[in-house]
């Protein structure tokens, strides 16, 4: 094990193609560093995933020229940085790691695995580079890997074969539920195999539909955990495998973790846009109440502005419960009635009833927040679960307006499990909302379970087919009904076309609607199913 290197791990949130704002981070947290070697994560300078910019000639010129500038302004430092971006090598672009010591790039390391699946799309972006060669620095041999290098044995193989005594592990590896138990077990495989120390450095914060959790560590080439970083938030911790005593973050309550990471991903959208506020809905529901509470919690009060609209079917209790839950979060809030509006479109179009007349509440009340969003530049907050949108329980140019869904890969059981949670915290969500029936109230009488199965029913068959990929017969050995569960199939398949034009929202699970499950719109082997073909 190397016995002279202090390391500072430095888990940051850059934001992608903010080129020089994310060299200035880099600059101010480097220059008064006393360790030997900083450790930034997968591709800092850009943020990841920077996706179709690094095709742009002028983005990678960019990258060289602020590359330079770190160069240039570190000149005189006392640490070392092993920094990453897309690098251009004989005209070709690879996604690499650079050392830089006294103003010079001393080594470049090309990442070699590129993932190419779930929201990972490397290939058609990077060209893969070879098997590393460790990168000598201050006497000791840095092997150096890149992300997804560290999730199979070749690399870091080739590293130890070479002589490489510590292994420096570049991450920007995207949140998903018990993703770190995933990490930790690859890393200890790879000490286990090559009986080399390990220090991961991951990215944090929010892009787009990603949000990263940090939660970087240290590994002694025994496989003991001898640091871990918090989850959720930057953290600079400097680290010594001879001196530094064990120091690792607790880990979370999944519902902890999860709510973080909803926290986390809508502050970083709505802040890294530019927005001042969201505003959003609020039914007196429970999906709209943790919409709001996670705004609440993630923004601050001031910026977060919701709106009742009744209409002749919507109850005095709902009217209670968001007035109270409103009470509680301390942010700014409205009474509009969509009756007017929604008797006039009845007066245009008098013949229309069922779903159709329904539906015009909820889309009137989308134009009614959608004018107030420009109004105020505040970004309009949808608030649909992943049950709804999976089975199209949701109205197109209604409720799923929006810029955002948190709420989007969060199955309702699981959206009970979190008001529980918030409420154990601190008290916010009136008990009631928790308790009372689900209903849209868009007709008399009204509750979800007219038209679903119970959610727990549903949640656990939506499981299956959309996590899962279970076939009909393995549902049905889990105990479900034969014609639900091809019901469901159903409503699923149908819906597809909704979800295709659903908001951008917050990645939770491996299996999220968007570019880690892509099925056609047009699509018939459901006849397949029922032997209808």
């Amino acid at each position: 094990m190397p016995k002279s290197l202090s390391y500072t791990l430095a888990q940051i949130n850059p934001t992608v193609g903010a080129l020089a704002d994310n060299v200035d981070k880099i600059l101010n947290l480097w220059r008064d560093l006393e360790s030997d070697l900083l450790i930034l994560p997968e591709l800092c300078i850009t943020g990841y995933p920077p996706e179709d910019l690094v095709l742009k000639p002028s983005f990678i010129d960019e990258v060289e020229r602020q590359v330079n500038r770190l160069c240039e302004e570190s000149k005189s430092f006392k640490t070392g940085a092993l920094i990453s971006a897309p690098w251009r090598i004989k005209g070709e672009i690879y996604n690499a790691a650079l050392l830089l010591d006294k103003g010079k790039i001393r080594g470049v390391v090309a990442k070699t695995n590129l993932p190419n699946y779930s929201v990972f799309d490397e290939k058609r972006i990077f060209k893969a580079g070879k098997l590393p060669a460790p990168i000598h620095y201050k006497g000791i041999r840095l092997g150096i890997l890149i992300c997804e290098d560290m999730w199979c044995p070749k690399p870091a193989k080739a590293l130890k074969e070479q002589g490489a005594q510590i292994l420096l592990v570049l991450n920007a590896s995207p949140y998903s539920i018990q993703k770190q138990d995933q990490r930790l077990h690859h890393a200890r495989a790879r000490v286990e195999e090559t009986h080399l120390p390990l220090i991961y450095v991951n990215q944090v914060g929010g892009q787009d539909e990603l949000v990263f959790d940090g939660a970087s560590f240290a590994i002694d080439d025994m496989g003991v955990l001898r640091h871990s970083s918090k989850y959720f938030v930057e953290e600079i911790a400097e680290f010594n495998f001879d001196h530094a005593p064990i120091s690792t973050s607790p880990s979370l309550d999944i519902n902890e973790e999860i709510y973080k990471a909803l926290c986390l991903s809508l502050k970083d959208y709505v802040t890294k846009n530019g927005f001042p506020g969201v505003i959003l809905g609020l039914s007196g529901g429970i999906d709209s109440a943790i919409v709001a509470t996670i705004a609440t919690d993630a923004l601050g009060a001031d910026k977060v502005h919701c709106v009742m609209m009744p209409s002749r079917y919507t109850s005095n209790e709902s009217l209670k419960d968001a007035q109270e839950l409103v009470e509680y979060l301390g942010c700014s809030y409205e009474i509009i009635s969509i009756k007017e509006t929604v008797q006039s479109i009845e007066r245009a179009l008098p013949d229309l009833d069922g779903i159709a007349a329904e539906n015009i509440q909820s889309r009137s009340r989308a134009l009614l927040l959608m004018a107030l969003s420009n109004a105020d530049n505040y970004m309009l907050l949808s608030t649909g679960n992943k049950s709804e949108l999976s089975v199209g329980y949701a109205t197109l140019y209604g409720d799923m307006c929006g810029g955002y869904n948190v709420l989007k890969d969060i199955y309702k059981t699981r959206v009970y499990e979190l008001c529980r949670w918030r409420n154990k915290r601190s008290y916010v969500i009136p008990q009631n909302i928790i308790e009372k029936a689900p209903t849209a109230e868009l007709k008399e009488n009204q509750k979800d379970q007219d038209s679903l199965p119970e959610y727990e029913i549903l949640d656990d068959i939506l499981e299956c087919l959309i996590e899962g990929e279970m076939s009909i017969d393995e549902i049905c050995d889990k105990g479900h009904n034969k014609a639900l569960v091809l019901r469901v199939w159903k409503m699923l398949d149908r819906a597809e076309y909704k979800r295709h034009q659903a908001p951008p929202g917050t990645v939770i699970t491996e299996r999220a609607f968007g570019r880690d499950r892509r099925y056609p719109l047009t699509n018939r082997f459901i006849n397949y199913i029922e032997g209808k073909s």
